[in-house]
């Protein structure tokens, strides 16, 4: 739900520096070139102004003149419908509900899994890393049909997917050499794109960094 706030001259961002629905908006302002700036949550701690634009206090939460947006998807959408350049999401409307409902599949069994990885309780972790591994190798299919998920085009399903893949390494999570290749030449060709290196913040490419360098 949206809520009016004061205006502000700037598009802001309240996110946090590892934070994996974040990181998705992150990508998705990247990809419109859109100039905002950034409130860091987590080294700040919940802030007052956080909390009465967002009744739950999470990030990310988007501020955009009057308007206070804190749910990832609506964020994501809102940013494609208002800066409509490059598009995002399918133009027909069977293809577009297709692509929410991949979205909403995704929140829905990897969301709960993310947050056993990141919770860093081993035994919990072990049986995540399991789980979500099952679910990107049924997906080695479609990452090998195409340049991305849908088709020719990035969309905001790329956007899901990406911040998820680049992580991996730090969850320990690897996948049998043959479907590695099909998820790391997928995955590469998301990672080298402008808007995916610009959306990481020095703490998510430590995280990557540190995680190759324990497995070398």
């Amino acid at each position: 739900m949206a809520i009016i706030t004061n205006k502000r001259s700037v598009m802001t961002l309240y996110s946090g520096a590892v934070d994996i629905l974040s990181h998705r908006v992150r990508i998705v302002l990247a990809e419109k070139g859109v100039s905002y700036e950034v409130i860091n949550i987590e080294s700040r701690g919940k802030t007052e102004d956080l909390l009465e634009l967002n009744p739950y206090g999470n990030v990310p939460t988007l501020v955009d003149r009057e308007l206070a947006l804190y749910e990832p998807n609506i964020i994501a959408e809102y940013l494609d419908e208002r800066f409509p350049h490059p598009p995002l999401m399918p133009v027909y409307p069977v293809a577009r509900a297709k692509a929410r409902l991949i979205i909403y599949r995704f929140d829905r069994e990897w969301g709960p899994l993310i947050r056993k990885l990141e919770t860093g309780k081993i035994n919990d972790s072990r049986a995540a890393a399991k789980e979500l591994t099952s679910y990107l190798l049924q997906l080695v299919p479609a990452f090998n049909a195409s340049p991305y998920f849908l088709g020719e085009e990035f969309t905001l399903v790329d956007c899901c997917i990406a911040p998820v893949l680049w992580r991996l390494p730090a969850w320990g999570i690897t996948l049998p050499p043959a479907e590695t290749k099909v998820v790391n030449k997928y995955a590469d060709r998301l990672f080298q794109r402008d808007s995916f290196q610009a959306s990481l913040t020095e703490a998510e490419q430590e995280l990557r960094k540190s995680a190759k360098a324990e497995t070398a």
